[in-house]
């Protein structure tokens, strides 16, 4: 309160003091413009200036204003657009990833009016329209995508052939992929495209070349890898050996010695080749093989095979087999192995022995055959005959459990049937 009053009494003081000037000294104003003049009193005059002033100040202030105005509106006309693009685009993925492939295009291309990067939208668009059945739309649509930046060609590809893949057209996939495979590092998505073409083209000689960048750019993980690597060298191995196609002996030692070194120290690989080697009559090179890789790393399926072997020299082949018995006892498949030379060399009870020892360990259709074809020439034909039954019911384990009689009734047809 007592500020108030102070102001009001300092201004009235003022006030007084400015009239008393006034009256003293009005001072002169004189303003000439051609022949018209202005005459005031300076006191009125600095008045109309500060007037003056004031509306210009005031004019300014509105022009800007209006301009200002104008930019806002086209902002908020940009902005509402910008939201509706990004509203549709959201109701589109959502859409696509429901399966609603019709509505997902619709909205996707729709949202990529007023949208600065509509390449995600058109190759949403173009993936529908591939599940739908559309493959007119759908290029026209990955056109659309490589025309909204110049950058994305090597991503708009990689789209178009996962969509290739995904048709079926497994060669179409591989010519789209070859920009993107010159550059490996940048792309390892195209390896990975890339061997599901080759794949499905089932082109051994595509993956044995694509199998290094693979394992360099760490596409798959090492299980992966291994199973591919084995798929791949396996069926390379059995084309090598396919006589209907050409395959021989030869042809299928040049495709072993072109493989890399790590196949030659797999042992599954070496069992798979030595049992091609068996088929095709390269019985000494079997051998040979075989007893190499059985001093470094012991495998069964090597063993089993091993008895597929005929060499010349049966005598010796049982002994080196027998040797192994020492460490490895209880192994079922040495024991088939170590029967099967047996019987090679006529030993036939020493054959049933091992036969039978096999047997205790390992129930197979594959030793009940063995036994049963054994005892059945050594004149048990009811033992073997019940070898031959107990394999067969082995190797159809899933028979249904039916109902069976509870006495042995003979049929009078069978007894009669000449």
């Amino acid at each position: 309160m007592r500020k108030l009053f102070a102001l009001v009494l300092i201004a009235l003081l003022l006030g007084v003091g400015v009239v008393a000037v006034i009256e003293t000294d009005p001072g002169y104003l004189l303003m000439a413009y051609g022949d018209y003049t202005l005459e005031s009193s300076l006191w009125v005059g600095l008045v109309l200036l500060l007037l003056f002033t004031l509306v210009l100040y005031a004019l300014i202030a509105l022009l800007r204003r209006l301009v200002g105005g104008q930019k806002s509106f086209s902002g908020w006309l940009g902005s509402r657009r910008t939201r509706k693009a990004a509203r549709l685009t959201d109701r589109g993925l959502v859409n696509f990833i429901e399966g609603n492939w019709s509505k997902a295009r619709r909205e996707l291309l729709r949202g990529t009016r007023g949208n600065d990067a509509p390449l995600v939208n058109y190759l949403l668009a173009a993936r529908a329209s591939a599940q739908l059945g559309e493959p007119e739309q759908t290029e026209q649509q990955l056109l659309a995508a490589e025309g909204a930046t110049g950058s994305a060609k090597v991503a708009v590809d990689l789209a178009r052939a996962e969509i290739q893949l995904q048709a079926g057209q497994y060669q179409q996939a591989v010519d789209t992929l070859q920009a993107a495979r010159r550059s490996p590092g940048r792309y390892p998505q195209a390896l990975a495209l890339l061997q599901r073409a080759y794949t499905g083209l089932d082109d051994s000689a595509g993956l044995a070349q694509l199998l290094p960048l693979l394992k360099k750019y760490r596409v798959l993980n090492f299980d992966e890898l291994q199973r591919l690597e084995h798929d791949i060298y396996g069926r390379l191995l059995k084309q090598a050996a396919d006589t209907s196609r050409g395959g021989s002996l030869d042809t299928l030692c040049d495709a072993w010695n072109k493989m890399p070194a790590a196949v030659h120290h797999d042992t599954g690989m070496v069992a798979q080749y030595a049992g091609l080697l068996v088929m095709l009559g390269g019985h000494p090179l079997a051998e040979k093989i075989i007893l190499r890789t059985l001093k470094h790393d012991w495998d069964s399926q090597l063993v089993r095979i091993y008895g597929y072997v005929e060499s010349e020299n049966v005598r010796r082949q049982l002994a080196h087999a027998e040797g192994w018995l020492a460490g490895h006892p209880d192994d079922a498949q040495l024991l088939l192995c170590l029967g099967r030379l047996s019987a090679r060399d006529k030993l036939w009870g020493k054959s049933r022995d091992y036969f039978e020892k096999s047997y205790r360990i390992e129930r197979s259709p594959e030793i009940c055959a063995e036994l049963g074809r054994l005892l059945s020439a050594m004149g048990q034909a009811n033992v073997a005959a019940a070898y031959f039954r107990e394999g067969l019911l082995l190797q159809e384990n899933h028979l249904p459990k039916l109902p069976r009689p509870d006495k042995i009734v003979p049929d009078q047809r069978l007894l009669t049937r000449v």
